[in-house]
């Protein structure tokens, strides 16, 4: 029999894998989606960027949500819609039922990572949350890569409509397993928040800077990874390089390294502290983009694995800090924010990411993505400087 803490990280990476799989599924086969409604790499962009954009508008409604009626209910609902859409998404006739399909999907995935950090403090609490947020994370970019790689390969044989139901049919079997295996929270009902403490707990996850700074790494480190990977396939698979869709989904592979980096990043923070370590990692995936722009085949592989692994141990940083700095009456309202913010940067950072692509190219789009992890590094200085200040005067 596994342990209440084991059947909750199994639940959670269970989870995590449905969810990541389906939002990021359609990224593998972009290239073929433009060819085949005749779509400009930014157009193409959109069957990622309108299930992002959908998913960081509802996530902090149904955060709020899960206040009223529990984290389970909502984490349960979600991975199942999500399957179930994810099995419905290839039967769609044209393109813009397609968006409108995956603007819906996103709204049911918005249930699994709008609440899961909250779950996971109730369940384990403030100690363990940063080994367990590491985990979960190491199961989202598990299924991340997953969807990748199993639409890239399989897009070849079944075409695109084949691939996804190939996820979503991997992702249903997860999502038995989270409902099978998740415990309820152990908030009682009668520790429901009202619409009164709800706004009440909001207000306080905008009060605190280095929540703040959280916040603005989620959605400038997010948005330039999202950006590099939309574009990815068609640079791959473009001159001078011209691999086949499947070799260039190997890309995604990276993703494996970076599900090993999100999990060990509490080792980092706890050595060099949060700060110095988040900073480091944000420069240290600025390095790997930068290691992309020449067109040699090893050096873009080594500049993908560089800064996959730094990005998820950014965003298992950042978003570990944010849980372990809420205050208790806003464990909700910062998790649903964070991820507000991240999946703001998925979809806006994507698209406009992919647009710069198509207009002047892969060097300029890593121009604005350096751009975007300076200022990343910058919120986290002003952020945690403010703090500091604010100790010191207290205990002045």
């Amino acid at each position: 029999m596994l342990s209440s803490a084991r059947r909750v990280k199994v639940a959670v990476a269970a989870a995590g894998f449905t969810s990541f799989a389906l939002l990021y599924a359609p990224q593998a086969v972009l290239p073929q989606l433009a060819g085949q409604y005749r779509l400009d790499p930014g157009g193409a962009a959109l069957a990622v960027s309108v299930a992002t954009g959908a998913l960081a508008i509802s996530v902090l409604p149904i955060a709020a949500l899960s206040e009223a009626i529990g984290r389970r209910p909502v984490i349960i609902a979600s991975v199942v819609l999500s399957s179930v859409l994810g099995l419905l998404l290839p039967l769609v006739p044209n393109y813009p039922l397609l968006l409108v399909l995956r603007a819906i999907q996103g709204v049911a995935i918005a249930g699994f990572p709008g609440v899961a950090t909250a779950y996971l403090v109730e369940r384990l609490g403030k100690t363990g949350v940063a080994a367990a947020v590491g985990a979960m994370i190491a199961g989202n970019t598990i299924g991340g890569m997953t969807g990748r790689l199993a639409t890239g390969f399989t897009a070849g044989p079944f075409g695109w409509r084949g691939a996804l139901y190939v996820v979503a049919g991997l992702s249903l079997v997860c999502a038995v397993v989270t409902v099978v295996m998740l415990p309820p929270s152990p908030v009682r009902a009668g520790e429901r928040q009202g619409l009164r403490d709800i706004g009440a707990g909001l207000l306080s996850a905008v009060r605190r800077p280095v929540l703040l700074a959280q916040y603005a790494v989620a959605l400038l480190a997010m948005g330039s990874f999202v950006a590099l990977y939309n574009a990815a396939g068609f640079r791959l698979t473009g001159e001078p390089l011209n691999l086949s869709p499947a070799i260039a989904s190997l890309v995604f592979v990276s993703y494996a390294l970076g599900s090993v980096s999100s999990a060990t990043a509490n080792r980092l923070s706890a050595r060099l502290g949060r700060r110095q370590a988040l900073v480091a990692v944000l420069v240290l995936t600025a390095v790997g983009a930068l290691l992309t722009i020449p067109d040699s085949l090893p050096l873009i592989v080594v500049g993908f694995l560089v800064l996959t692994a730094a990005f998820f141990a950014a965003h298992s940083i950042a978003n570990s800090w944010a849980a372990a700095d809420a205050p208790e009456n806003a464990r909700g309202q910062v998790g649903g924010l964070y991820m507000l913010m991240y999946y703001l940067g998925s979809s806006i950072g994507g698209g406009v990411g992919s647009v710069v692509y198509g207009r002047d190219g892969w060097n300029w789009l890593i121009v604005a993505v350096v751009v975007w992890l300076g200022l990343a590094v910058a919120a986290v200085s002003v952020g945690t400087r403010v703090r500091r200040q604010a100790r010191v005067l207290v205990g002045s």
